[in-house]
């Protein structure tokens, strides 16, 4: 059948672009498709069916809306009879590439889903950053999807590319007046395209937020535009919080220093706003060593009693000889947003953690920046490669005096991630004896990595919790068998009876759920113990960013600092609070109440039932106090890093 005959040389030069439009619809709309047979549960659950694909398809306008005005700006110089060959190559290579890179992404979404719970977002671009680590994990952990999404990218390059090779020579070239009448017009109509609305301002990802269920929202719009509004949000770093809304800086500030921890402190330089002097609530003759065991992906998911699994019986020993926080919440979902809470106290934000941005590279307040001014010897022990999440980076420039890492031991095991738990505290064992003679005090922060996908770890170690070894569950007891053994030779060293010990999780190992945030997957474990603390029950709500001030005072360390978390040895029943930030969903938890801001949207409230982990959320608006509290907390630390006031004085 010839092309002419059924009226496909109509759109004349056009021809490779509405290719795009059209095999651009039908691909994202079969994706989605498969997409919610496969979440069928979550998506009926949700009540949004119908809304999701014709929504969809509107998302997906104004992606391939976006593909094609690039090529048709240029419309009017190439699309003429003399570069007709010049102009059909273009926009068939043009086509091409843009359709494999929205194959390719919606290829990789299932295996990212069921990692994140949601699509292809900016986690997708800062694993990209680290490509001998990402494809080991996945070589390793997910061979098959990998090899899966490979070649089905591939088979739809080859098929695309010889589809379109065969239909171009058929792309007609009009008359100069009718290309330069025409052009205007169809720029206006793929501008509307891509604004899609007559609003004051155009379509984006916020306005596809059709119901509770972050992963369900995802599935409306497609990955492309998930992967590129991530690429976007990315160039507003410093700006990140305001997405949320405008508030004055004066009202931040006052927000936040009235919080009952900070309001009998004296805030006393006004260009470093958070910068005040706290006194230890124990005072010791010599303040004690500090060493922080921050363990990867350890959430309350597999601590039996706070309502997981029995895969953690050497942490379920240990909490009864120390501080045990049952109400203990992560700010994040990375490790790197998990060290700037634990080691910075910083606050989380929309933006990357700043272990990663610029003007925190050098100057930004740590704890080791802060003990090192008292004469504490720092070290940072981890057993995979340092620079990974610009980790080195970040620690030598904020008061981290000696990185030791893979390179600096002698592993029995080495996984994709690098050395064992074991061999990671056989090293850190080595090193605070050493760091214990040269008679100083001193910070050794641990972060170990075997529960990690793809879970590797020595075979004979542990009886096996499910039959299949490179499990999630296995990972983590055997990460709980190596700090079981960490703590026992630990105990047995000079140094235990004068240094506090932390053991706590960066966050959880899967964070999922048919929220807007997913609560009850930013509860973590955190046990401190060690030299002379007692234990105690910690029942109250409490942030990664607590853990900061509450060990000074433990230590017997007084000193200037910028963190605004709370002393836990001063006040540990009163009520407290936690910040969740879960892709650009931020929420407020304080008591039982849940406040959650959205990019573009009115702040929404529920009620949390810590027992169940479900979140309810409420028909009513929500306490405007909860809000501007919401609100002042997830813009200040944009605040101080932009203008870079999370620092010590002079």
């Amino acid at each position: 059948m010839q092309l002419h005959a059924v009226g496909w040389t109509r759109p004349g030069p056009y021809f490779n672009l509405v290719l795009l439009l059209v095999f651009g619809l039908l691909m994202l709309s079969i994706s989605r498709v498969a997409l919610v047979v496969w979440q069928h549960d979550r998506v009926l659950a949700a009540g949004i069916m119908g809304d999701i694909f014709v929504q969809g398809i509107r998302a997906d306008l104004i992606l391939l809306g976006y593909f094609i005005v690039i090529p048709l700006v240029l419309a009017p110089f190439l699309a003429h009879r003399r570069s007709a060959q010049l102009w059909s190559a273009m926009t068939r290579w043009w086509t091409t590439g843009a359709l494999v890179f929205i194959g390719f992404l919606e290829l990789a979404s299932p295996q990212f889903i069921l990692q994140y719970d949601s699509r292809p977002n900016r986690l997708f671009i800062e694993y990209l950053a680290y490509p001998a680590e990402v494809f080991g994990t996945l070589w390793h952990g997910y061979r098959l999807a990998l090899v899966a999404t490979i070649f089905g990218t591939a088979v739809l390059a080859l098929a695309l590319h010889r589809a379109l090779k065969r239909l171009s020579p058929q792309m007609a070239t009009w008359p100069v007046k009718k290309l330069l009448l025409t052009w205007p017009v169809l720029m206006l109509m793929v501008l509307m395209q891509i604004r899609s609305t007559t609003a004051h301002r155009p379509a984006n990802t916020a306005l596809f937020a059709l119901s509770g269920d972050a992963l369900v929202n995802s599935l409306v719009i497609n990955s492309a535009w998930s992967v590129l509004d991530a690429v976007n949000s990315l160039r507003k770093e410093a700006t990140s919080s305001e997405i949320y809304g405008a508030m004055a800086r004066e009202d931040i500030l006052a927000e936040v220093s009235a919080a009952p921890w900070l309001r009998d402190y004296r805030f006393p330089v006004a260009e470093l706003p958070t910068l005040h002097f706290q006194q230890a609530a124990i005072t010791r003759e010599r303040p004690l060593n500090l060493v922080i065991v921050l363990e990867e992906s350890l959430g309350a998911t597999f601590v039996q009693s706070l309502g997981g699994l029995a895969v953690t019986p050497e942490l379920e020993k240990l909490k009864h000889e120390g501080w045990w926080f049952e109400q203990l919440y992560a700010t994040g979902t990375r490790s790197v947003r998990g060290i700037e809470a634990v080691v910075a106290g910083y606050p989380p934000t929309p933006a990357r953690s700043v272990v990663k941005l610029s003007l925190a590279q050098h100057n930004f307040y740590t704890l080791a920046l802060g003990l090192g001014k008292q004469g504490y010897q720092t070290e940072f022990v981890y057993g995979g490669e340092a620079h990974f999440d610009n980790m080195r980076s970040f620690f030598t420039g904020n008061g981290f005096q000696h990185v030791v890492d893979r390179k600096s031991m002698q592993p029995r095991f080495v996984g994709s991630w690098g050395a064992s738990d074991e061999d990671l505290f056989d090293a850190a064992l080595q090193r605070l004896s050493h760091l214990h003679a040269q008679n100083k005090p001193f910070f050794s922060l641990i972060f170990t990595s075997s529960n990690h996908t793809p879970f590797e770890f020595p075979d004979g170690k542990i009886a096996l919790h499910d039959p299949v070894k490179q499990s999630v569950n296995n990972a983590v007891k055997y990460a709980d068998y190596a700090l079981g053994n960490f703590i026992r030779s630990a105990k047995q060293q000079e140094y235990w009876r004068d240094t506090v010990f932390l053991i706590v999780a960066d966050h959880d190992s899967r964070v999922y759920g048919d929220s807007l945030v997913p609560i009850k997957k930013f509860h973590i474990p955190g046990l401190i113990l060690g030299a002379d603390i007692t234990p105690r029950l910690i029942q109250t709500v409490a942030s990664q960013i607590d853990l900061g001030p509450t060990l000074l005072s433990l230590m017997g360390v007084s000193s200037q600092h910028p963190m605004i978390g709370r002393d836990l040895v001063r006040d540990s029943t009163s009520p407290g609070r936690a910040m969740l930030q879960f892709d650009n969903n931020f929420a407020w938890i304080e008591d039982a109440s849940a406040t959650i801001l959205q990019p573009g949207l009115a702040p929404l409230s529920g009620r949390y039932q810590a027992d169940t982990g479900q979140l309810t959320l409420d028909a009513t608006e929500p306490d405007p106090r909860l809000v501007r509290r919401a609100m002042a907390h997830v813009m200040l630390p944009s605040l101080l890093y932009r203008e870079q006031r999370y620092r010590l004085g002079n």
